[in-house]
């Protein structure tokens, strides 16, 4: 084998240990599993707590303020009515922001609260993950990338927020929203019809 060749397939096996190791690095939990538990902290200076929440319906939604994807669904009001309609049947609400200092979207505590109230945004806790450790424990992809979690603490629904993978806020009312339907039938005692879906949107801005 002469060196050109050897070089080549050194450097075909680096890029799949380097595959193989950021497929692993966001392998998402399956639907029907228990949801990764962990602590998060939150925006307020709380600790959020996965497990302490166990008896209740939980969404996770992971979010980057400035995401054309993101803001699609904030700037006509669908993600708030969304996070509003939840709080009303008592489901908690969870925002998580796993952008990386340096990276698209990474904000301070203070500014997290901040887009909260400028955006009459309602989640029950926003969570800051600059360390991507809760991201990468749930597989999170994309900006928003969705999770629904039933009371028992099992993951019921993960991917995409609706049907229509776009950035156009005048897809929202022709798109089926699946947080919604799976929120509908939880309510209902049953289980979503759509259970996983492909998330869009923009990339979740991991540190190295």
């Amino acid at each position: 084998m002469t060196v050109w060749l050897r070089n080549a397939a050194r450097l075909a096996l680096a890029s799949l240990i380097v595959a193989v190791g950021a497929a692993t690095a966001l392998a998402a939990p399956e639907v029907g599993s228990p949801a990764p538990a962990f602590v998060g902290a939150g925006s307020k200076g709380e600790a959020v707590d996965l497990t302490a929440l166990k008896g209740k319906r939980v969404v996770l939604e992971w979010t980057n303020h400035d995401c054309p994807f993101v803001r699609k669904h904030y700037s006509g009001g669908n993600m708030q009515s969304l996070q509003k309609r939840a709080a009303e049947a008592g489901v908690v609400w969870i925002s998580i922001i796993s952008s990386a200092p340096g990276r698209q979207g990474h904000v301070s505590a203070d500014r997290a609260n901040e887009l909260t109230v400028t955006r009459k945004a309602a989640p029950a806790h926003v969570v800051l993950d600059p360390s991507g450790k809760i991201g990468r424990l749930y597989g999170a992809r994309t900006t928003p990338h969705m999770f629904v979690i039933d009371e028992k603490g099992a993951l019921v629904f993960k991917g995409g927020i609706d049907s229509i993978p776009s950035a156009n806020p005048a897809d929202i009312k022709s798109a089926t929203n699946y947080v919604a339907a799976a929120l509908d039938a939880l309510a209902a005692g049953g289980l979503p019809k759509v259970a996983s879906a492909r998330p869009y949107g923009c990339s979740v801005k991991y540190g190295s």
